[in-house]
């Protein structure tokens, strides 16, 4: 049996880095191959990891929320090497301490044997390290097992309240202050030097400070002002929350929660946020103590003025990451390299919406929810046949515009997290029900983030429906580097003209508003007006899509 630790994977391509939005497994879990153990979100999709081996979760490096890039380290398992089943209850002295050694070699940051050396770090001798259990192994982090040794407690005889029984730093300090080893007294203040690496630096740091307060520091006076700290030991949270706490000058551990994670106290951004607010309150009529006790990213500037990061007025902050970001740059990007020029245009669709309703009966016996959007497409093929430039890219470093030769559309898709286009490919191929078939499986996979990255890849023109929440015109934005989009309004009844044997007369009909954005360097105006014609004309004569 030995310690396998699996990396973040590369979850598509070009993506460098992903949020863990959550765990699916916990320390002490039996996982099989290719099992998801957790999902990630990264600028294109949100994706399940599976697990490369078969045995037990050892450890979690990472916590729900955190930043990972692809090749670290986010997770441990125990792996039987024979294929069995993993035998740690089973396993003697013997074969217990052969897997701790094996552990170690792989460098496995909590194993007994690797604990001499980091103390040695620490500054502390290597004897204090605890012995092994008789097991041959327990389940702490490197944190816990320093503080176990800080303690003078035996982590073998620490009670873990985690899952699998992992020890937290929680179990240690209970465990020290009910005298059941002869633990000598708690240690002073740690130095910079004895803080774990990562978020866990400022727990650590915290409890320090929180000793010299209680030692009769300068930090009594504004704790007395405080209203009613939890004062805990040990605080989990995402590093987003951990930011809104530095911004508020707020120490996670004086922040009351009923939230738990592992055992441990979990604390969310806005519990910090309304813990904060609180605590303004009291500030107000009463002298403001020296800033001593706040992290270093939330202290005040020369002017005694808080960071200009701090919210105020019960504003939220929200990261700007993940598929937001990405929306973000590729919106600026489109907008500050291609010149931009939309063409408004209004299609009378009497003909579309009865070839519709003729068509639903047929399209509801085959299991299918006949929308207009394929017959749109459908259309958008017949005009970019007649006008390749609007299905090219340009690419100005080889100075050449290729012309497509496959149809293959973007629908874009309004989710949560953002906009999601899932590209739906050679359409010219495909009849309609099929397309609406496909589309429907696309938006509502695109709706419950399970699209694959590549399924947002290879576009040649895009779609966007903005009538389907009530909007009329649009100035559509390029995605990049296609080089045009077509925006739908709602089919409703509008007034029109229209030739009668009295003259003309102003009438009630189903149209279409259409708002079609080219890049101006590869399109010009009249072109664009002339495929939009094209479209108009066989979405307003719905029988010429048959030739589509």
């Amino acid at each position: 049996m030995t310690i396998k630790e699996f990396k973040l994977p590369d979850v598509g391509e070009g993506v460098a880095e992903g949020e863990l939005v959550s765990w699916l497994v916990a320390p002490g879990d039996r996982v099989e191959e290719d099992q998801p153990v957790a999902e990630v979100e990264t600028d294109k999709a949100l994706v399940e990891v599976p697990s490369s081996y078969d045995g037990t979760v050892e450890e979690l490096f990472v916590e729900e929320g955190q930043m990972v890039p692809v090749g670290d380290v986010i997770i441990s398992f125990r792996v039987d090497e024979d294929g069995g089943e993993d035998a740690t209850a089973a396993d003697d002295g013997e074969s217990a301490a052969a897997a701790s050694e094996t552990a170690a070699d792989e460098g496995a940051p909590d194993t007994a044997d690797a604990e001499p050396e980091a103390a040695t770090e620490d500054g502390t001798e290597p004897t204090d390290a605890e012995p092994d259990t008789p097991s041959g192994r327990t389940f702490a982090p490197p944190s816990a097992r320093r503080l176990a040794r800080e303690l003078g407690v035996d982590v073998a005889a620490v009670d873990g309240s985690g899952p699998g029984g992992r020890v937290s730093e929680a179990d240690v300090r209970a465990h020290a202050e009910g005298g059941s080893s002869d633990a000598p007294d708690p240690r002073p203040a740690p130095t910079p030097t004895d803080t774990d690496a990562g978020e866990r630096k400022s727990a650590v740091s915290k409890r320090g400070s929180a000793d010299a307060t209680d030692a009769g520091g300068s930090e009594a006076a504004s704790a007395a002002s405080a209203p009613d700290p939890a004062g805990r030991e040990t605080t989990l949270a995402t590093p987003a929350t951990r930011k809104v706490a530095r911004e508020r000058g707020v120490d996670l551990d004086d922040v009351p929660t009923d939230e738990t994670r592992d055992g441990e106290a979990f604390v969310t951004a806005d519990a910090v946020t309304a813990y904060a607010d609180a605590l303004e309150s009291p500030a107000e009529s009463t002298p403001e103590p020296e800033p001593t006790d706040v992290d270093a990213g939330s202290a005040p500037d020369a002017t005694g003025e808080p960071a200009a990061a701090e919210t105020a007025g019960g504003d939220e902050t929200v990261p700007y990451r993940g598929v937001r970001r990405t929306i973000g740059k590729q919106m600026e990007r489109s907008k500050f390299t291609a010149p931009h020029v939309t063409h408004h245009d209004t299609a009378e669709v009497d003909a579309l919406v009865e070839a519709r309703e003729e068509l639903k009966p047929k399209a509801e016996a085959a299991g299918v929810k006949l929308t207009y959007m394929p017959f749109v497409m459908k259309a958008i093929v017949a005009g970019l046949k007649e006008y390749p430039y609007l299905n090219s890219e340009l690419r100005e470093d080889e100075e050449e515009i290729v012309l497509k030769g496959e149809y293959n559309l973007g629908i874009a898709v309004a989710t949560d997290a953002g906009l999601m286009v899932p590209v739906v490919e050679d359409v010219d191929e495909k009849g309609l029900f099929e397309l609406a078939e496909e589309v429907r499986d696309l938006a509502s996979r695109a709706r419950e983030r399970k699209l694959k990255p590549a399924e947002m890849k290879g576009g040649t023109f895009s779609i966007t429906n903005f009538g389907a929440i009530g909007g009329e015109y649009a100035t559509p934005i390029i995605n990049y580097p296609e080089t045009a989009i077509l925006g739908l309004g709602a089919i409703e009844e509008r007034p029109v003209v229209r030739d009668g044997d009295d003259g003309s007369e102003v009438v009630p009909a189903p149209t279409l508003p259409l708002s079609l954005s080219i890049d101006h360097r590869v399109v010009d105006g009249a072109v664009a007006a002339e495929f939009a014609n094209t479209v108009m004309e066989h979405l307003e004569h719905p029988l010429l899509l048959l030739n589509e």
